[in-house]
C-alpha cells in the first residue's frame, strides 16, 4: 500500500511540474509575439 501511495505522489509531482513548464513556455511565446508586434508598429 505504501508503494502505491509513493508512486501516486511522485506521479502527481511530475504532472504539476509539467504544467508549470508548459505555462512558462506559453508565456515566453506570448512575450515574443508582443515584442514582434511592437517592433512592427
Amino acid at each position: 500500500m505504501r508503494n502505491i501511495l509513493a508512486i501516486l505522489m511522485l506521479s502527481a509531482t511530475f504532472v504539476l511540474a509539467a504544467c508549470n513548464t508548459v505555462q512558462g513556455v506559453g508565456e515566453d511565446i506570448g512575450s515574443v509575439g508582443r515584442a514582434g508586434e511592437e517592433a512592427i508598429n
